[in-house]
């Protein structure tokens, strides 16, 4: 990638984060190009330079998180570490970078009336292929011997998942706990839901 390719990069993820905060705070259809053009001291023709319109800009906020996402479990599943370390990896991962990019997180919610057609398509295949990783992780302590073996792999997903994505919910930046101690916290909590007894 050349300087020039890693500068346009670099402003577009600028703009994306930015657009988040201000989809999140103001809602999606009370939002405008104009607000956010607004909110970056940029023009909005300037805008139309990165995204064809706001559903665009919204589906590259729903990639970008997913991209990191995916690039941060599949360090977890491809290390060294033992299934129970990988798991507490991927848990903790999952919520620092919901906690530390809460806006553009909150792009990822509710797929199915956000998008349509290949967009809907596509976020649907990345985010089945983000849970995947969960389940191959519960797999690998199962024959390990780490993990239960009686547990029900997608029902065990379903819930550590469930949990990581109500965080959103409730976390707040001026809260009792930095977006690090819930990490911990919640490694350590869900981590005992598949261990052996």
């Amino acid at each position: 990638m050349s300087f020039r390719e890693k500068k346009a990069a670099k402003k577009k993820e600028e703009i994306l984060r930015s657009a988040a905060s201000v989809l999140d705070a103001k809602g999606f259809h009370r939002t405008t190009m104009e607000d956010i053009a607004s909110n970056l001291l940029m023009t909005k023709g300037s805008m139309y330079y990165y995204f064809k319109n706001k559903d665009d800009l919204l589906y590259q906020c729903h990639q970008m998180i997913m991209k990191i996402s995916i690039e941060r479990i599949e360090e977890a599943v491809h290390s060294p570490l033992t299934p129970t370390e990988k798991l507490k990896k991927a848990v903790k991962a999952h919520v620092i970078l919901s906690t530390s990019e809460k806006s553009m997180f909150m792009m990822m919610d509710k797929p199915n009336q956000n998008f349509s057609g290949d967009h809907l398509d596509h976020a649907l295949k990345q985010r089945k292929e983000y849970a995947n990783y969960f389940d191959v992780i519960i797999n690998q302590g199962i024959e390990k011997g780490e993990f239960d073996p009686s547990i029900e792999i997608r029902t065990v997903r379903f819930i550590i998942l469930g949990s990581l994505n109500w965080i959103m919910q409730w976390y707040r930046e001026d809260g009792p706990q930095s977006g690090e101690q819930i990490a911990e916290s919640f490694a350590a909590h869900l981590v005992r839901i598949v261990e052996k007894r």
